[in-house]
């Protein structure tokens, strides 16, 4: 399998010596379900897109600083490419902002949380049980988060998948080849504890401190890892059957 990652932030200069950059965490991530996995990596926050007719099986966009509804020149480029992927009818999963940016691009809404800071480890309820959900355990999800800004409304075709009573739409699907993740499975408890601290001035201190100690239990990082593989075979097979 062949992913074409759209990289729209870099790490902190500060962090990325420890932690690597972006597409290097969501690589990490993947490899540990597929080692034989090959990636792409497309510099969008930086002006360099891909070719719409790329071949890969699937596309990935990482989260960023930035937020959907900003103006930026290559944030309303992502939002055309985004479109011309769900035109081809190819598979797209987002992360966080990515996540944002898929919900804003084919209609839907974002804005910012009137709760503030989406921080730490939160559980999440699964409201549907879709067939790339394998193998399943539970109907509570535990992501590492870090966001302000969240989908309030779905676009057409879109829906819930997963919700908490932090973000309403945590996870979303719109038809059968965009998927929408608000946490972040590829981050690490480390760099999450390290990014806190990085950003303490910024964050109010009883939002901090909840959040550093929901960093104590285990996450499910790497099942959501295998479900973003599984869900790019099964916009695949979907896209296939439509053609």
């Amino acid at each position: 399998m062949k992913i074409g990652l759209l990289q729209c932030d870099d790490v902190a200069p500060s962090l990325i010596g420890r932690h690597g950059n972006y597409p290097d965490m969501v690589q990490t991530l993947l490899r540990a379900v597929d080692p034989e996995l090959q990636c792409q990596v497309f510099a969008c926050h930086q002006g360099r897109f891909p070719d719409r007719a790329a071949n890969m099986d699937g596309w990935i966009t990482t989260g960023s600083k930035c937020g959907a509804n900003d103006d930026a020149d290559w944030i309303g480029q992502l939002s055309d490419f985004i479109r011309a992927l769900w035109q081809d009818r190819q598979p797209l999963v987002g992360i966080c902002f990515g996540h944002q940016m898929i919900a804003k691009a084919l209609g839907g809404r974002v804005e910012r949380s009137p709760l503030g800071w989406g921080l730490g480890a939160y559980p999440t309820t699964l409201d549907q049980r879709e067939p790339w959900m394998t193998p399943w355990h539970s109907q509570d999800l535990q992501l590492l988060a870090s966001h302000q800004d969240q989908v309030v409304e779905l676009p057409p075709q879109g829906r819930v998948l997963a919700r908490s009573n932090f973000c309403p739409i945590h996870m979303m699907q719109v038809g059968e080849t965009c998927l929408g993740i608000q946490g972040h499975p590829e981050f690490s408890r480390a760099y999450l504890e390290d990014l806190l601290e990085a950003r303490r001035d910024r964050i109010p201190a009883e939002r901090l401190l909840a959040a550093r100690h929901s960093l104590r239990g285990p996450t499910d990082d790497l099942l959501v890892g295998r479900w973003i593989l599984n869900f790019i075979r099964h916009g695949r097979r979907q896209r296939a059957l439509a053609s």
